[in-house]
């Protein structure tokens, strides 16, 4: 029984190190939580513009100027609180944040996203607003499914989500915003609170 004991054990160990070295398994829970809570904020902030009765004062264009710098403001607060909590986790595991697996993870991840900003870019240069929304959710879905084999595997289920939001939202684009919220708010903190508790407050042996 000990023997046995000993050969699983080995094994196991065997798989972690493997894991690590294919695998960026450092990502924290907590870069889901602070991302989610970044995306309502702003959103609670474009909705209070939208609906403002102050919006008529000025023109549809300096609104969407408002929105576009809202947007930037907290995409480059959640990639910050992301990093930070990211680098935080990795530093407390010993474990380095830029190495092969990492890299390999970045470049699946961007390039979809990249290719969803240039599509989103092009959408708000024929005033399409309506599909952009859609379109940030699907193509962020496809980003995380496609990193999702370098990274845990739960990313892969979070990507999916976002990909069916962005597809239901395509028929209600009228509620854009909403799906927004839901996507990139509430499904990221649900996400954070749930890796938070499997991987780091109790991690698995």
């Amino acid at each position: 029984m000990t023997t046995q004991n000993s050969s699983l054990e080995a094994l196991q160990d065997i798989r972690r190190i493997m894991e690590r070295s294919s695998r960026f398994i450092s990502l924290s829970g907590l870069s889901g939580l602070s991302t989610g809570i970044c995306a309502l904020i702003g959103a609670y902030f474009a909705h209070s513009w939208i609906v403002s009765p102050d919006r008529a004062n000025y023109d549809g264009y300096s609104l969407k100027t408002r929105l576009i710098l809202l947007a930037l403001a907290v995409l480059a607060v959640a990639l910050v609180s992301a990093w930070y909590f990211t680098w935080r986790r990795a530093n407390k595991s010993r474990l380095p944040i830029w190495d092969h697996s990492s890299k390999k993870l970045f470049i699946n991840l961007i390039i979809p996203l990249a290719a969803g900003g240039l599509f989103a870019a092009g959408l708000l240069y024929h005033n399409e607003w309506k599909f952009v929304a859609p379109a940030c959710l699907v193509f962020y879905g496809l980003a995380l499914v496609n990193a999702s084999k370098y990274t845990l595997s739960d990313i892969r289920y979070v990507g999916i989500m976002e990909i069916l939001l962005g597809l239901i939202n395509m028929y209600v684009v009228d509620y854009g915003l909403y799906f927004w919220a839901a996507g990139f708010g509430v499904l990221h903190i649900v996400y954070g609170l749930i890796m938070w508790w499997k991987y780091e407050k109790r991690p698995v042996a």
